[in-house]
């Protein structure tokens, strides 16, 4: 039976004959018989920990084991922290929008990448807009153009069936 953090057994639920033994100090000390390590490890106050189960024999270190567990949770929330995720926004246009929509469009795509979001520019294609590819592709160029003060181009404009994408990502540089 393991225990839920981790997968590690301890003290009475490792259930091998013989251990690979390693102290509180980190020293090995060989092959030991488990019931002789589980005595070590209580006379110092800890538990005895199969840290490599799949060895053979599988290696046992004695330690306080709610220790350690604190300890891996506290190192698991600092990188938590340390982490930035990016998030990803949309801005949906059309073949036909009129200048003041795209004015419209502009300034929230340019909010959405001052606080540091990718803006992901979707072109909506339906019926014989189709054949209107290149002035498509103009107009994301010059929307592109537009933002190049505030971001750059992560991946240019490309299209995927019925539909062109450009992906602008935050410029570092404030």
């Amino acid at each position: 039976m393991f225990i839920a953090n981790k997968g590690l057994r301890k003290n009475e639920q490792i259930r091998v004959p013989q251990v690979r033994l390693i102290n509180e100090e980190n020293v090995q000390i060989g092959v030991v018989d488990t019931f002789e390590a589980l005595t070590m490890a209580r006379e110092v106050g800890a538990d005895l920990v199969e840290v490599s189960p799949l060895d053979n024999p599988p290696v046992c270190r004695i330690m306080d084991f709610g220790k350690w567990l604190y300890n891996q949770k506290k190192k698991g929330q600092k990188s938590k922290a340390k982490q930035h995720n990016i998030v990803m926004k949309e801005v949906r246009i059309r073949p036909k929008i009129e200048s003041h929509d795209q004015i419209v469009k502009m300034k929230k795509a340019r909010e959405f990448l001052e606080k540091g979001c990718k803006v992901q520019f979707t072109m909506l294609f339906r019926g014989r807009e189709m054949v209107h590819m290149d002035m498509a592709l103009d107009m994301l160029s010059e929307i592109a153009k537009q933002l190049e003060d505030l971001g750059k181009i992560e991946t240019p404009p490309r299209r995927q069936g019925k539909k062109m994408t450009l992906i602008m990502a935050p410029s570092l540089v404030k």
